[in-house]
């Protein structure tokens, strides 16, 4: 039995090195990230901007935001671990640079809604994460569909997430610090 990274996709380049031996860099290294970013900006319930705005009726209780999130950091890990472990290749750079700007986007997000209070430029950078993470999955998909795979359920989390992005402006006018007119006045 196969034990790296392809053994699902028989069609997939041959992995140089064994995918979990990136993966223990990777997981923990995105799962403190973003963890660490969240913790900083403030992210959730206890903000003392964000606690009093009315939230959407689809909103989810606070601690699911953290289960969810270290779920999906884990997912990301594993999925960038197992294309850090194919061959060098155009079409792997070309996956890994979508990946890290989408990272970076979604490292941002945390420290300008909760952080400035700005949800309109949250907003804009989610739909940028939104686009992104989908570039991302098409881009995994040919080298491992595994790690594309793995992303689709932050793709839908995404998904939610910018739908209370912009109904939290909505719901909230005169509550973004540095408005564009986009979710609200």
């Amino acid at each position: 039995m196969a034990t790296t990274a392809d053994q699902f996709d028989e069609g997939a380049p041959r992995p140089r090195r064994s995918w979990w031996k990136f993966a223990l860099v990777a997981v923990p290294a995105i799962v403190v990230a973003g963890s660490a970013i969240g913790y900083l900006a403030n992210s959730g319930f206890s903000n003392n901007w964000y606690a009093p705005l009315e939230k959407p009726s689809i909103q989810p209780p606070g601690w699911a935001f953290g289960v969810v999130w270290t779920t999906l950091y884990t997912f990301m890990g594993i999925a960038v671990a197992l294309i850090l472990s194919l061959p060098a290749s155009r079409q792997r750079s070309l996956a890994l640079t979508l990946f890290a700007v989408q990272l970076a986007l979604n490292f941002a997000w945390s420290p300008v809604f909760f952080g400035g209070g700005f949800i309109d430029w949250a907003f804009l950078i989610i739909l940028a994460m939104n686009v992104l993470v989908t570039a991302t999955i098409i881009a995994f998909w040919p080298l491992n569909r595994v790690a594309a795979l793995l992303l689709v359920p932050y793709l839908a989390w995404l998904c939610l997430a910018t739908v209370l992005n912009h109904e939290t402006g909505r719901l909230n006018p005169g509550a973004d610090r540095a408005p564009l007119g986009i979710t609200g006045e």
